[in-house]
């Protein structure tokens, strides 16, 4: 793994309640892209166990 994966920076800002507004990358870009996707992933597997737990 290299030390700059965008996808793997957004999943891990999901486990630590970071916002989806706080991509640091430009809005357009790739890594913009690749941020917010991994944040999703993250994010949606963790509404998704909340809502069952509720």
């Amino acid at each position: 793994m290299t030390d700059h994966d965008p996808f793997a920076e957004g999943e891990r800002a999901a486990r630590e309640n970071i916002p989806a507004e706080a991509n640091p990358y430009s809005s357009g870009s790739d890594e913009h892209a690749l941020w917010s996707a991994g944040h999703e992933k993250v994010a949606g597997a963790i509404e998704a166990q909340e809502s069952e737990d509720s």
